[in-house]
Protein backbone atom coordinates (compact mmCIF):
# COMPACT_ATOMS: atom_id res chain seq x y z
CA UNK A 1 0.00 0.00 0.00
CA UNK A 2 3.15 2.32 0.87
CA UNK A 3 4.20 1.62 -2.40
CA UNK A 4 1.41 2.58 -4.46
CA UNK A 5 0.96 5.66 -2.69
CA UNK A 6 -1.94 4.24 -0.02
CA UNK A 7 -4.72 4.51 -2.89
CA UNK A 8 -7.60 3.51 -1.05
CA UNK A 9 -6.99 6.57 1.44
CA UNK A 10 -8.02 8.13 -1.92
CA UNK A 11 -11.35 7.40 -2.62
CA UNK A 12 -14.09 5.69 -1.08
CA UNK A 13 -13.73 2.03 -0.65
CA UNK A 14 -16.37 -0.83 0.00
CA UNK A 15 -15.54 -4.22 1.07
CA UNK A 16 -18.26 -7.06 -0.16
CA UNK A 17 -18.07 -10.58 1.81
CA UNK A 18 -20.13 -13.53 2.79
CA UNK A 19 -20.73 -17.30 1.44
CA UNK A 20 -22.85 -16.63 -1.46
CA UNK A 21 -24.24 -13.85 -3.37
CA UNK A 22 -21.06 -11.68 -3.07
CA UNK A 23 -20.06 -11.65 -6.97
CA UNK A 24 -24.02 -10.81 -7.90
CA UNK A 25 -23.95 -7.76 -4.99
CA UNK A 26 -20.63 -6.23 -5.80
CA UNK A 27 -21.78 -6.23 -9.90
CA UNK A 28 -24.29 -4.90 -8.87
CA UNK A 29 -23.12 -2.43 -6.47
CA UNK A 30 -20.90 -1.32 -9.48
CA UNK A 31 -23.95 -1.25 -12.28
CA UNK A 32 -25.71 1.41 -10.08
CA UNK A 33 -22.36 3.10 -9.59
CA UNK A 34 -22.36 4.04 -13.07
CA UNK A 35 -25.51 3.71 -14.09
CA UNK A 36 -25.94 6.94 -11.39
CA UNK A 37 -22.80 9.15 -12.84
CA UNK A 38 -20.18 7.52 -10.80
CA UNK A 39 -16.59 6.47 -12.37
CA UNK A 40 -16.70 2.92 -10.52
CA UNK A 41 -13.74 0.00 -9.85
CA UNK A 42 -14.24 -3.38 -9.23
CA UNK A 43 -12.24 -6.16 -7.96
CA UNK A 44 -14.06 -9.62 -7.94
CA UNK A 45 -14.29 -13.05 -8.47
CA UNK A 46 -15.34 -12.18 -12.19
CA UNK A 47 -12.70 -9.99 -12.59
CA UNK A 48 -11.64 -6.56 -11.93
CA UNK A 49 -12.73 -3.19 -14.06
CA UNK A 50 -10.78 -0.10 -13.88
CA UNK A 51 -12.53 2.36 -15.95
CA UNK A 52 -13.69 1.23 -18.61
CA UNK A 53 -11.11 -1.46 -18.58
CA UNK A 54 -11.80 -5.27 -17.68
CA UNK A 55 -8.94 -7.36 -16.78
CA UNK A 56 -8.25 -10.54 -15.39
CA UNK A 57 -6.90 -11.34 -11.90
CA UNK A 58 -6.03 -15.03 -12.26
CA UNK A 59 -8.09 -18.66 -11.94
CA UNK A 60 -10.14 -19.27 -9.06
CA UNK A 61 -9.45 -15.91 -7.63
CA UNK A 62 -11.52 -13.74 -5.95
CA UNK A 63 -9.51 -11.50 -3.24
CA UNK A 64 -5.96 -11.25 -5.51
CA UNK A 65 -2.79 -11.13 -3.85
CA UNK A 66 -2.09 -8.07 -1.98
CA UNK A 67 0.16 -6.40 -4.17
CA UNK A 68 -1.88 -7.36 -6.94
CA UNK A 69 -4.83 -5.58 -4.84
CA UNK A 70 -3.22 -2.16 -4.34
CA UNK A 71 -1.82 -1.62 -7.61
CA UNK A 72 -5.31 -2.02 -9.18
CA UNK A 73 -6.22 0.46 -6.75
CA UNK A 74 -3.52 2.73 -7.88
CA UNK A 75 -4.32 2.32 -11.31
CA UNK A 76 -8.30 3.18 -10.69
CA UNK A 77 -7.04 6.44 -8.62
CA UNK A 78 -4.73 7.29 -11.55
CA UNK A 79 -7.86 6.89 -14.18
CA UNK A 80 -9.93 9.41 -12.04
CA UNK A 81 -12.17 6.58 -10.29
CA UNK A 82 -15.31 7.89 -7.80
CA UNK A 83 -15.12 4.62 -5.49
CA UNK A 84 -13.96 1.01 -5.55
CA UNK A 85 -15.77 -2.55 -4.72
CA UNK A 86 -13.87 -5.21 -3.58
CA UNK A 87 -14.81 -9.06 -3.11
CA UNK A 88 -13.36 -9.77 0.00
CA UNK A 89 -13.35 -13.84 0.67
CA UNK A 90 -12.79 -15.02 3.91
CA UNK A 91 -8.86 -16.77 3.21
CA UNK A 92 -8.20 -13.33 1.56
CA UNK A 93 -9.28 -11.46 4.70
CA UNK A 94 -7.50 -14.68 7.00
CA UNK A 95 -4.53 -14.41 4.70
CA UNK A 96 -4.42 -10.22 5.59
CA UNK A 97 -4.65 -9.29 1.72
CA UNK A 98 -6.54 -6.67 2.33
CA UNK A 99 -4.83 -5.54 5.06
CA UNK A 100 -3.23 -2.41 3.42
CA UNK A 101 -7.20 -1.51 2.19
CA UNK A 102 -8.74 1.62 3.96
CA UNK A 103 -12.57 0.08 4.05
CA UNK A 104 -15.38 2.91 4.39
CA UNK A 105 -18.27 0.42 4.13
CA UNK A 106 -18.90 -3.10 4.58
CA UNK A 107 -21.10 -5.56 3.54
CA UNK A 108 -22.36 -8.60 4.66
CA UNK A 109 -24.43 -11.36 2.29
CA UNK A 110 -24.41 -14.12 4.73
CA UNK A 111 -22.67 -16.94 6.47
CA UNK A 112 -23.58 -20.78 5.47
CA UNK A 113 -21.63 -24.07 5.53
CA UNK A 114 -18.30 -23.26 3.34
CA UNK A 115 -14.23 -22.95 3.46
CA UNK A 116 -14.35 -24.94 6.69
CA UNK A 117 -11.41 -27.29 5.25
CA UNK A 118 -9.07 -24.05 6.02
CA UNK A 119 -10.36 -22.21 8.67
CA UNK A 120 -11.22 -25.61 10.54
CA UNK A 121 -14.52 -24.48 12.74
CA UNK A 122 -17.24 -22.23 11.71
CA UNK A 123 -16.33 -20.17 14.32
CA UNK A 124 -13.00 -19.17 12.80
CA UNK A 125 -14.90 -19.13 9.26
CA UNK A 126 -16.95 -16.52 10.95
CA UNK A 127 -14.12 -14.55 12.45
CA UNK A 128 -12.14 -14.45 9.47
CA UNK A 129 -15.09 -12.18 7.59
CA UNK A 130 -15.44 -10.41 10.75
CA UNK A 131 -12.25 -9.20 10.32
CA UNK A 132 -13.75 -6.65 7.18
CA UNK A 133 -16.24 -5.20 9.95
CA UNK A 134 -13.60 -4.83 12.73
CA UNK A 135 -11.33 -2.88 10.31
CA UNK A 136 -13.64 -0.03 9.81
CA UNK A 137 -13.24 1.46 13.43
CA UNK A 138 -9.05 1.39 12.70
CA UNK A 139 -9.03 2.32 8.93
CA UNK A 140 -7.99 5.50 7.40
CA UNK A 141 -10.94 8.39 8.02
CA UNK A 142 -11.85 10.45 4.70
CA UNK A 143 -13.48 13.67 4.45
CA UNK A 144 -17.45 12.99 4.66
CA UNK A 145 -17.29 9.52 4.30
CA UNK A 146 -18.83 8.10 7.38
CA UNK A 147 -17.83 4.08 8.21
CA UNK A 148 -21.27 1.72 7.51
CA UNK A 149 -21.78 -1.86 8.05
CA UNK A 150 -24.65 -3.34 6.22
CA UNK A 151 -25.92 -6.61 7.58
CA UNK A 152 -28.62 -9.41 6.71
CA UNK A 153 -31.33 -9.03 9.42
CA UNK A 154 -32.38 -12.76 8.52
CA UNK A 155 -28.78 -14.29 8.92
CA UNK A 156 -27.86 -15.73 12.01
CA UNK A 157 -24.30 -13.68 11.96
CA UNK A 158 -26.38 -10.66 12.49
CA UNK A 159 -26.35 -10.22 16.17
CA UNK A 160 -22.47 -11.36 15.89
CA UNK A 161 -21.24 -9.06 13.65
CA UNK A 162 -23.70 -6.29 14.90
CA UNK A 163 -21.28 -5.19 17.53
CA UNK A 164 -18.86 -3.79 15.69
CA UNK A 165 -18.15 0.20 16.06
CA UNK A 166 -19.22 1.78 12.65
CA UNK A 167 -20.82 5.27 12.61
CA UNK A 168 -23.95 3.66 11.00
CA UNK A 169 -25.44 -0.31 10.71
CA UNK A 170 -28.04 -0.55 7.84
CA UNK A 171 -29.80 -4.03 8.14
CA UNK A 172 -31.54 -5.46 5.00
CA UNK A 173 -34.23 -8.40 5.18
CA UNK A 174 -37.86 -9.79 5.45
CA UNK A 175 -39.04 -7.73 8.58
CA UNK A 176 -37.79 -5.53 11.40
CA UNK A 177 -34.70 -4.27 9.45
CA UNK A 178 -34.01 -0.78 7.92
CA UNK A 179 -34.25 -2.11 4.48
CA UNK A 180 -37.28 -4.13 4.25
CA UNK A 181 -38.40 -6.44 1.47
CA UNK A 182 -41.91 -7.04 1.00
CA UNK A 183 -44.16 -9.18 -1.72
CA UNK A 184 -40.95 -10.52 -3.31
CA UNK A 185 -42.12 -12.05 -6.73
CA UNK A 186 -39.94 -14.06 -8.74
CA UNK A 187 -41.11 -15.01 -12.60
CA UNK A 188 -38.71 -16.35 -15.74
CA UNK A 189 -35.60 -13.72 -15.42
CA UNK A 190 -37.68 -11.01 -13.78
CA UNK A 191 -37.48 -10.78 -9.85
CA UNK A 192 -40.19 -7.90 -8.24
CA UNK A 193 -40.11 -6.66 -5.13
CA UNK A 194 -41.04 -3.64 -3.08
CA UNK A 195 -38.24 -2.05 -1.00
CA UNK A 196 -38.90 -0.34 2.03
CA UNK A 197 -35.71 1.80 3.68
CA UNK A 198 -34.59 4.86 5.30
CA UNK A 199 -34.85 6.69 2.28
CA UNK A 200 -38.00 5.58 0.94
CA UNK A 201 -40.70 3.03 -0.35
CA UNK A 202 -40.54 2.10 -3.90
CA UNK A 203 -41.39 -1.17 -6.03
CA UNK A 204 -38.18 -3.16 -7.28
CA UNK A 205 -37.61 -4.61 -10.55
CA UNK A 206 -34.70 -6.15 -12.33
CA UNK A 207 -34.12 -9.26 -14.97
CA UNK A 208 -32.69 -12.09 -12.25
CA UNK A 209 -34.23 -15.41 -11.80
CA UNK A 210 -34.30 -16.42 -7.99
CA UNK A 211 -35.87 -14.88 -5.27
CA UNK A 212 -32.81 -15.19 -3.11
CA UNK A 213 -31.69 -12.23 -5.07
CA UNK A 214 -33.97 -9.68 -3.65
CA UNK A 215 -31.31 -9.88 -0.51
CA UNK A 216 -28.24 -9.53 -2.94
CA UNK A 217 -29.76 -6.16 -4.26
CA UNK A 218 -31.38 -4.92 -0.80
CA UNK A 219 -27.23 -4.88 0.17
CA UNK A 220 -26.47 -3.23 -3.00
CA UNK A 221 -29.33 -0.64 -2.98
CA UNK A 222 -27.97 0.17 0.89
CA UNK A 223 -24.50 0.41 0.13
CA UNK A 224 -25.28 2.62 -3.01
CA UNK A 225 -27.14 4.99 -0.88
CA UNK A 226 -24.80 5.05 1.64
CA UNK A 227 -22.12 6.44 -1.08
CA UNK A 228 -24.73 9.27 -1.60
CA UNK A 229 -26.72 7.92 -4.94
CA UNK A 230 -30.52 9.02 -4.28
CA UNK A 231 -32.78 6.21 -3.39
CA UNK A 232 -34.66 6.64 -6.43
CA UNK A 233 -31.51 6.66 -8.76
CA UNK A 234 -30.61 3.51 -7.18
CA UNK A 235 -33.98 1.70 -7.59
CA UNK A 236 -34.26 2.70 -11.30
CA UNK A 237 -30.53 1.44 -12.22
CA UNK A 238 -31.33 -1.89 -11.30
CA UNK A 239 -34.05 -2.20 -13.94
CA UNK A 240 -30.77 -1.85 -16.63
CA UNK A 241 -28.67 -4.54 -14.88
CA UNK A 242 -28.31 -7.76 -16.68
CA UNK A 243 -26.75 -9.96 -14.34
CA UNK A 244 -23.37 -11.53 -14.17
CA UNK A 245 -22.07 -14.19 -16.38
CA UNK A 246 -22.63 -17.91 -14.67
CA UNK A 247 -25.25 -16.83 -11.99
CA UNK A 248 -28.35 -18.46 -13.31
CA UNK A 249 -27.70 -17.36 -16.64
CA UNK A 250 -29.61 -18.77 -19.48
CA UNK A 251 -28.09 -21.05 -22.58
CA UNK A 252 -30.88 -20.88 -25.06
CA UNK A 253 -30.73 -22.12 -28.56
CA UNK A 254 -34.13 -22.63 -29.46
CA UNK A 255 -34.59 -25.51 -27.32
CA UNK A 256 -37.88 -26.36 -25.83
CA UNK A 257 -36.68 -26.70 -22.29
CA UNK A 258 -34.40 -24.47 -20.28
CA UNK A 259 -30.82 -24.56 -19.58
CA UNK A 260 -29.54 -22.14 -16.99
CA UNK A 261 -25.69 -22.14 -15.42
CA UNK A 262 -24.82 -21.05 -12.10
CA UNK A 263 -22.11 -20.89 -9.80
CA UNK A 264 -23.47 -22.70 -6.80
CA UNK A 265 -21.18 -24.97 -4.74
CA UNK A 266 -22.45 -24.74 -1.64
CA UNK A 267 -25.56 -26.74 0.13
CA UNK A 268 -27.30 -23.14 0.73
CA UNK A 269 -26.40 -21.88 -2.52
CA UNK A 270 -27.87 -25.01 -4.09
CA UNK A 271 -30.41 -25.01 -2.33
CA UNK A 272 -31.79 -21.68 -4.02
CA UNK A 273 -30.84 -22.74 -7.04
CA UNK A 274 -32.60 -25.76 -7.17
CA UNK A 275 -35.89 -23.56 -5.81
CA UNK A 276 -35.49 -21.14 -8.35
CA UNK A 277 -35.13 -23.88 -10.97
CA UNK A 278 -38.09 -25.51 -9.70
CA UNK A 279 -40.32 -22.35 -9.71
CA UNK A 280 -39.40 -21.76 -13.29
CA UNK A 281 -39.90 -25.43 -14.93
CA UNK A 282 -43.51 -26.55 -16.07
CA UNK A 283 -41.91 -30.67 -16.05
CA UNK A 284 -38.84 -31.67 -14.34
CA UNK A 285 -35.12 -30.35 -13.07
CA UNK A 286 -32.63 -32.07 -13.90
CA UNK A 287 -29.09 -31.31 -11.96
CA UNK A 288 -25.36 -31.52 -12.83
CA UNK A 289 -23.01 -30.77 -10.63
CA UNK A 290 -19.89 -32.44 -8.45
CA UNK A 291 -17.87 -31.00 -5.26
CA UNK A 292 -14.35 -29.62 -5.51
CA UNK A 293 -11.17 -31.80 -4.33
CA UNK A 294 -8.89 -30.47 -1.55
CA UNK A 295 -12.07 -28.14 -0.31
CA UNK A 296 -14.83 -28.55 2.33
CA UNK A 297 -15.46 -32.38 2.27
CA UNK A 298 -18.28 -31.88 4.72
CA UNK A 299 -20.74 -30.20 2.51
CA UNK A 300 -20.26 -33.36 -0.05
CA UNK A 301 -23.53 -35.37 1.55
CA UNK A 302 -26.00 -32.53 2.55
CA UNK A 303 -25.32 -31.71 -1.52
CA UNK A 304 -25.62 -35.01 -2.74
CA UNK A 305 -28.86 -35.40 -0.17
CA UNK A 306 -30.37 -31.69 -1.95
CA UNK A 307 -30.15 -32.82 -5.14
CA UNK A 308 -32.41 -35.74 -4.74
CA UNK A 309 -34.94 -34.07 -2.46
CA UNK A 310 -35.08 -31.24 -4.69
CA UNK A 311 -34.51 -31.63 -8.49
CA UNK A 312 -36.06 -35.15 -10.02
CA UNK A 313 -32.99 -36.26 -11.70
CA UNK A 314 -29.17 -35.37 -10.37
CA UNK A 315 -26.17 -36.32 -12.20
CA UNK A 316 -22.97 -36.08 -10.35
CA UNK A 317 -19.79 -35.15 -11.87
CA UNK A 318 -16.35 -33.86 -11.60
CA UNK A 319 -15.37 -30.40 -10.23
CA UNK A 320 -11.81 -29.37 -9.87
CA UNK A 321 -10.70 -32.85 -8.33
CA UNK A 322 -7.16 -31.60 -7.46
CA UNK A 323 -4.76 -34.07 -6.06
CA UNK A 324 -8.18 -35.97 -4.20
CA UNK A 325 -9.64 -39.34 -5.89
CA UNK A 326 -12.69 -37.82 -8.18
CA UNK A 327 -14.27 -41.37 -7.34
CA UNK A 328 -13.68 -40.75 -3.64
CA UNK A 329 -15.47 -37.68 -3.94
CA UNK A 330 -18.36 -38.86 -5.82
CA UNK A 331 -18.96 -41.36 -3.66
CA UNK A 332 -18.95 -39.42 -0.62
CA UNK A 333 -22.06 -37.57 -2.52
CA UNK A 334 -23.69 -40.68 -3.39
CA UNK A 335 -23.70 -41.93 0.22
CA UNK A 336 -25.56 -38.03 1.01
CA UNK A 337 -28.25 -39.19 -1.93
CA UNK A 338 -28.82 -42.67 -0.73
CA UNK A 339 -29.29 -41.79 2.99
CA UNK A 340 -31.90 -39.30 1.73
CA UNK A 341 -33.58 -41.69 0.24
CA UNK A 342 -32.15 -41.66 -3.84
CA UNK A 343 -31.88 -44.77 -5.87
CA UNK A 344 -29.34 -45.06 -8.51
CA UNK A 345 -30.84 -44.77 -12.23
CA UNK A 346 -33.97 -43.50 -10.88
CA UNK A 347 -33.23 -40.16 -8.93
CA UNK A 348 -29.23 -39.62 -9.84
CA UNK A 349 -26.59 -41.40 -11.54
CA UNK A 350 -22.73 -40.50 -11.95
CA UNK A 351 -20.85 -39.51 -15.18
CA UNK A 352 -17.04 -38.53 -14.35
CA UNK A 353 -16.20 -36.32 -17.34
CA UNK A 354 -18.35 -33.29 -17.01
CA UNK A 355 -18.48 -32.42 -20.57
CA UNK A 356 -20.33 -36.04 -20.85
CA UNK A 357 -22.53 -35.27 -17.90
CA UNK A 358 -23.82 -31.92 -19.41
CA UNK A 359 -24.00 -33.77 -22.57
CA UNK A 360 -26.14 -36.73 -21.13
CA UNK A 361 -28.66 -34.59 -18.82
CA UNK A 362 -29.35 -32.14 -22.14
CA UNK A 363 -30.43 -35.56 -23.72
CA UNK A 364 -32.51 -36.44 -21.52
CA UNK A 365 -34.30 -33.33 -21.29
CA UNK A 366 -38.22 -32.77 -22.55
CA UNK A 367 -40.15 -29.74 -23.77
CA UNK A 368 -40.51 -28.07 -20.11
CA UNK A 369 -37.68 -29.12 -18.20
CA UNK A 370 -35.05 -27.21 -16.74
CA UNK A 371 -31.55 -28.24 -16.92
CA UNK A 372 -29.19 -27.02 -13.95
CA UNK A 373 -25.66 -26.91 -14.45
CA UNK A 374 -24.13 -26.14 -11.04
CA UNK A 375 -20.81 -25.36 -9.95
CA UNK A 376 -18.58 -23.67 -12.32
CA UNK A 377 -20.47 -20.74 -13.29
CA UNK A 378 -17.92 -18.01 -15.17
CA UNK A 379 -14.79 -20.21 -14.72
CA UNK A 380 -12.15 -21.15 -17.48
CA UNK A 381 -10.45 -24.20 -16.56
CA UNK A 382 -10.87 -27.05 -14.50
CA UNK A 383 -7.99 -28.22 -12.06
CA UNK A 384 -6.81 -31.76 -12.01
CA UNK A 385 -4.17 -32.66 -9.62
CA UNK A 386 -2.15 -29.64 -10.23
CA UNK A 387 -3.07 -28.74 -13.48
CA UNK A 388 -6.03 -26.36 -14.71
CA UNK A 389 -7.22 -27.33 -17.90
CA UNK A 390 -9.11 -25.16 -19.99
CA UNK A 391 -12.81 -25.38 -19.44
CA UNK A 392 -16.27 -23.47 -20.20
CA UNK A 393 -19.42 -24.60 -19.55
CA UNK A 394 -20.76 -22.55 -21.52
CA UNK A 395 -19.26 -24.06 -24.33
CA UNK A 396 -20.27 -27.45 -23.05
CA UNK A 397 -24.11 -26.84 -22.97
CA UNK A 398 -23.88 -25.44 -26.55
CA UNK A 399 -21.91 -28.10 -27.65
CA UNK A 400 -24.49 -30.61 -26.14
CA UNK A 401 -27.50 -28.42 -27.79
CA UNK A 402 -25.16 -28.67 -30.97
CA UNK A 403 -25.16 -32.45 -30.74
CA UNK A 404 -28.89 -32.30 -30.98
CA UNK A 405 -29.94 -30.26 -33.74
CA UNK A 406 -30.02 -26.94 -31.82
CA UNK A 407 -28.41 -24.11 -33.29
CA UNK A 408 -30.15 -20.81 -32.73
CA UNK A 409 -32.72 -19.02 -31.75
CA UNK A 410 -36.13 -20.62 -32.88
Amino acid sequence: AAWYGFPSRRLPLVGVTGTDGKTTTVTLLHHILSACGLRAGLIATTGAKVAEQELDTGLHTTTPAPDLVQELLACMVARGTEAAIIEATSEGLAQRRLDGCEFDIAVLTNITHDHLYYHGSFEAYREAKARLFASLATSYRKPGIPKVSVLNRDDASFAYLRQFAVDLCLSYGAEGADLTLEHVRCGPGVLSFRLRSPWGSSPVQLPLAGAYNAYNVAAAIAAACSLGVPFPDAVRACGSFQGVVGRMEPIQMGQPFSVFIDFAHTPNALEHALRTARSLCEARVIVVFGCAGERDRLKRRPMGALAVQLADYAIFTAEDPRREDLATILAEMEAGAQAAGGHFGRDYEIVPDRAQAIERAISLAQPGDVVLLCGKGHERSMCYGTEERPWSEHAAARAALVKLGYRGQP
